[in-house]
């Protein structure tokens, strides 16, 4: 069962043991004197090493991981498994399945986990919690699926074609993400749409194209209280009331879903369209809760379940697998490795695939608000960098913008590559479509790791006729340092199952990395002060 937040909060390892600053670890001091005498990448890829690709590769829910393109060998990585050994990352990711209070400043659990675990044939976190996930997935599949079959009708009688989604932060990333990533299993008759900014263009430039009487919003707020969204609602309940449909007539447009019920019902959510979500789930975690609805009534009931057991599939994975063929905690230290030994500071999503367009916008916010942190778990400042800055987008149109200063700015940027290996676009040339974004995704993964040496630019330039004084002239501005590592993570095919698994392994990723930081990843304080200060302006608009 879940254990109260009542209850004494477990120590800082959850495991009854005294906290260790990571620097003291023993495994962290012999990462530091190998990563003073690495070769360069170029050096390590220059001769194929059989022996280290095996090592270097893992494979989880039909996710594929190669880290062969990573700065480091055999030694390395036995040295950040023996890190995970002495932070005692098995022992909280236990206490995060059991459903301990592992978010401690705020004494609760962490149990985004069991909103995917019907699979599970005794769900660690008791009998209770699963069938009040069960029942409440349930009425959000219902529901989804009256919208869907055309059974939900507006104020006017007529089917709802449009869903509008209110909601920021997780209310709105993780679903806008995945409708977009999941575009090829959309409902071709109902269009989903996000609005998130209180920024008046961003409702209007969504509520111009649609039709009042044919428009369902959903209200996403955890506390039914965000500024954000309630200003964005309070304006759709106008422009509904101007278009004839007054308030006594709204109902049928309205669905909310809160951890705040009888808020929402004092707003005007008929309680029968009020989903609830629980204190245990975090907003970037709560793709899988009733958050997901709009992402249920684009790809339907068995899309939403496949989502589920593919994230279910990545968390057996992860509490399942040995350490060292682990991926997502393969992930976590190799996020360290980049971190923390290597002096990167930001984290590059690179993704070759148009439709996770949005994925490293849902990644910023789980990874940045999880894990940017400056406070060990005892309360102590923290003495390591801890979060790095993620950031990214699609890969083939950065190459045509920032990739520049990957190549030959000054940062060192980490990179993760993520790729998928089939494509079901109907275009009768599209496999020629997926040759060239491959092409493109290795080239960049290669080019970043060897570069390309002044002894090698030289001959290149030679090779293209130039005269020597050319050669030297431009050798300094077509050198390459190259040695900046990345993965490539390649999923077989993007549907609702190994999105699901994708998403679950970042996830599980960030909570690895907090672990070995020793930082809490649950809570969110730097976010309140902002909150709180907003609360207290002058509200002109401009300078006087």
């Amino acid at each position: 069962m879940m254990t109260l937040a009542t209850d004494p909060p477990p120590t800082a390892t959850g495991s009854g043991q005294a906290f260790v600053l990571p620097q003291q670890r023993a495994a962290w001091q012999r990462l530091l004197a190998l990563a003073a005498a690495q070769p360069h990448l170029r050096q390590r890829l220059a001769h194929p090493d059989p022996a280290r690709a095996q090592t270097l590769r893992w494979e989880a829910a039909g996710l594929v991981l190669d880290a062969t393109h990573q700065a480091l060998g055999r030694p390395e990585w036995e040295a950040l498994l023996a890190l995970a050994a002495e932070s005692r990352v098995a022992e909280q990711a236990e206490a995060l399945r059991r459903g301990e209070p592992v978010n401690t400043t705020e004494g609760r659990a962490a149990l985004h986990v069991a909103l995917r675990g019907s699979h599970w044939a005794d769900a660690p976190w008791g009998a209770t919690i699963n069938r009040c996930v069960q029942r409440e997935l349930q009425r959000m599949l219902q529901l989804a699926e009256g919208v869907r079959a055309g059974a939900w009708t507006g104020a006017r009688g007529e089917p709802v074609t449009d869903v509008v989604n209110l909601g920021i932060g997780g209310s709105d990333l993780g679903p806008r993400m995945a409708v977009q990533a999941l575009a090829a299993h959309a409902h071709p008759q109902v269009r989903v749409h996000f609005v998130s900014n209180p920024d008046a263009w961003a409702l209007y430039d969504t509520l111009r194209r649609l039709t009042p009487a044919r428009t369902l919003f959903v209200v996403q707020s955890k506390s039914f209280t965000t500024a954000e969204t309630q200003r964005l609602a309070d304006s759709a309940r106008r422009w509904l009331a101007e278009a004839g449909i007054g308030a006594a007539q709204q109902a049928p447009h309205w669905v909310a879903v809160t951890a705040q019920p009888e808020r929402a019902l004092a707003w005007g959510v008929p309680r029968e369209q009020i989903l609830h979500i629980w204190d245990w789930v975090g907003g970037r975690y709560s793709l899988w809760s009733a958050i997901g609805l709009p992402l249920a009534v684009a790809i339907g009931r068995d899309g939403f379940e496949q989502l589920l057991a593919g994230a279910h599939a990545l968390d057996r994975h992860t509490w399942e697998a040995p350490a060292a063929r682990n991926l997502p905690l393969a992930l976590a230290l190799l996020g360290v490795w980049n971190r923390n030994f290597r002096a990167c500071p930001t984290h590059l999503l690179a993704v070759y695939s148009w439709r996770l367009g949005e994925f490293a916008r849902h990644v910023q916010q789980l990874d940045m608000e999880s894990n940017g942190k400056r406070t060990h778990l005892d309360g102590r400042p923290v003495s390591v960098d801890t979060g790095p800055i993620v950031w990214g987008g699609q890969g083939l149109d950065a190459q045509h913008a920032y990739f520049q200063l990957l190549h030959q700015g000054t940062h060192r940027v980490a990179v993760d590559f993520i790729g998928v290996c089939e494509d079901d676009t109907p275009l009768p040339q599209a496999a020629e479509h997926l040759r060239l974004v491959h092409s493109n995704l290795r080239a960049q993964a290669r080019a970043l790791a060897v570069g390309r040496d002044a002894a090698a630019t030289a001959a290149a330039l030679r090779a293209q006729g130039l005269p020597e004084a050319d050669v030297q002239r431009l050798t300094p501005h077509c050198t390459y340092p190259g040695d900046t590592a990345s993965n490539l993570l390649w999923l077989p095919r993007l549907d609702p199952y190994h999105l699901g698994a994708l998403v679950a392994a970042y996830e599980h990723k960030v909570f690895y990395q907090a672990a070995l930081w020793g930082i809490q990843p649950f809570d969110q304080w730097g976010v309140e002060l902002g909150k709180t200060l907003a609360r207290t302006m002058d509200n002109s608009a401009c300078p006087p």
